[in-house]
């Protein structure tokens, strides 16, 4: 009996080792988030379901970090820098960048309120001609500030050891839309906006300087996407703008409604057509027939399969930055990816 309970002894363990083997295989890897029913869910799968979101983090900390990083890094040049020349700091600011800013002309202050009078707090015009002309004076101080403190960079003085997060690139198409820039510029950047967005408006400068800047190097491609449900304006303006594409001047076109917005009611679109000697009678017909409401919707379409919701949205050989960022958040984008294709080459 003794022998025969041993050998039922050891069929009993091996069944159960072998189910316990059986299990283990079964058993995900991995730290356990959660167990259901005796099932484990794995951080890794819970990551992984999240990993757009995680990645959007990542690169959102590493913003903030990197933008601090810059102000830090700028006050400390600029502080070692007035050392060294044995002055105050405020005293190197008046020096190299108060006096150096340049002044605001009367026509740019008239200017400005006349292309956003609808958004400007209603005041006596004296007294709204001096808070425009400050607000510009500080735009070109703050400009000029930036380039000093890139100046003193650019001598060699900083390292920055801040590592980057690998960032999450967008598949964009770049072969639709209006294009200016060579076809084969190591960067491309495709560009979501709305004529009657502010904010887009205040961007256009900005993509103007970048485009002097990198000549032969960017390749910039507009795309539609006009919010309408709070610019109702906005994709007749987008229609017309590819209406004036049909006569080779889309891009005239597109500075005028800029310039211009946001006054987009359909019969100042046509005027604008006219003031750009367009052939009226043909532009007409493509606005008022709707022969691109198609394609504006298709770009629209994509913009929202991209989770885009703001304009203007850049996406830089698929990296996206979002807004009417200054120059230098372009420059940042623009550098790193044009030191990537050095370094392939």
């Amino acid at each position: 009996m003794k022998g025969r309970r041993w050998f039922i002894g050891i069929g009993l363990l091996a069944v159960v080792l072998g189910a316990g083997q059986a299990a283990a295989q079964k058993a995900p890897t991995g730290k356990p988030a959660a167990s259901v029913g005796g099932e484990v869910i794995t951080l890794e799968e819970v990551e992984q379901a999240v990993r757009p979101q995680l990645t959007k983090l990542d690169e959102q900390r590493y913003e903030i970090l990197d933008q601090k990083l810059d102000q830090l890094i700028g006050e400390r040049l600029l502080a070692q820098e007035a050392k060294r020349r044995a002055v105050s700091v405020e005293q190197l600011l008046k020096s190299e960048v108060y006096a150096k800013a340049p002044e605001v002309p009367e026509p740019d202050v008239v200017a400005f309120i006349n292309q956003n009078r609808s958004r400007l707090p209603k005041m006596d015009e004296q007294e709204l001609r001096l808070k425009v002309w400050d607000h510009l004076r500080s735009q070109k101080v703050n400009d000029q500030r930036q380039a000093y403190v890139q100046a003193l960079r650019n001598q060699g003085k900083v390292t920055v050891f801040l590592a980057e997060p690998a960032s999450t690139r967008f598949e964009v198409n770049a072969e639709r839309g209006f294009a200016v820039g060579p076809k084969d510029a190591p960067v491309t950047i495709v560009e979501f906006s709305d004529f009657q967005c502010p904010y887009c408006k205040n961007a256009t400068a900005t993509v103007k300087q970048i485009l002097d800047k990198y000549s032969g190097k960017v390749r910039l491609v507009f795309r539609d996407y006009p919010l309408v449900s709070i610019h109702p304006l906005a994709p007749k303006a987008h229609e017309a703008a590819r209406c004036a594409g049909d006569q080779g001047k889309f891009w005239e076109y597109h500075d005028l409604l800029f310039e211009r917005s946001p006054r987009l009611a359909p019969q100042e679109l046509k005027q604008y057509a006219r003031d750009l000697k367009l052939d009226a009678a043909a532009f007409g017909q493509c606005l008022d027939t709707g022969k691109y409401v198609a394609e504006v919707d298709r770009d629209t379409k994509e913009g929202m399969t991209l989770g885009l919701t703001g304009t203007p949205s850049f996406f830089i050989n698929g990296r996206q930055l979002v807004g009417a960022q200054p120059l230098t958040a372009f420059q940042k984008i623009i550098e790193s990816e044009l030191a990537k294709k050095t370094t392939r080459q």
